[in-house]
């Protein structure tokens, strides 16, 4: 990257990417629960965008004092690919695969980030990853793993 803003406008393409994954796939899901997990995401990754461009013109985020819990779950799966006869164990899977990527990439950018305003806003995103990776990972425990 040669600036914050080209930094900034490859969050928000990310952002965008994210949302526009989630609302098609909240669409092709049969599980009503997912449904409405994946319209939740998709909600959620256009409050990132819309974080993000706020931050493009000054503001900043916060991390949270409050450290996210990781079950690490994702770690220990397989990856799946998107197709419309995924089951609703894959379809987490793939979220929570998705999830993990995105909070990799917002925690190698404050990695990156020379600026503390960006630093600390990166570090917040990749806490808003954190938060849907563990919601997937508590869904996944409680109805695939203690089925097992």
């Amino acid at each position: 990257f040669k600036s914050v803003d080209e930094i900034l406008d490859f969050a928000i393409k990310s952002e965008e990417n994210a949302y526009s994954f989630y609302k098609e796939w909240s669409g092709k899901l049969e599980d009503k629960s997912l449904v409405t997990v994946f319209e939740d995401l998709a909600a959620e990754e256009l409050k990132h965008k819309e974080f993000i461009l706020g931050v493009k013109k000054g503001a900043t985020l916060q991390p949270s004092e409050k450290e996210i819990i990781d079950l690490k779950i994702s770690d220990y799966i397989m990856n799946v690919k998107a197709s419309t006869d995924m089951d609703y164990q894959e379809a987490l899977t793939l979220a929570m695969q998705r999830e993990k990527e995105a909070f990799k990439l917002y925690s190698n950018l404050a990695a990156m980030a020379a600026d503390e305003g960006m630093k600390s806003t990166f570090k917040a995103l990749a806490q808003e990853e954190a938060k849907h990776k563990l919601r997937l990972e508590i869904m996944y425990d409680d109805d695939i793993l203690k089925e097992n």
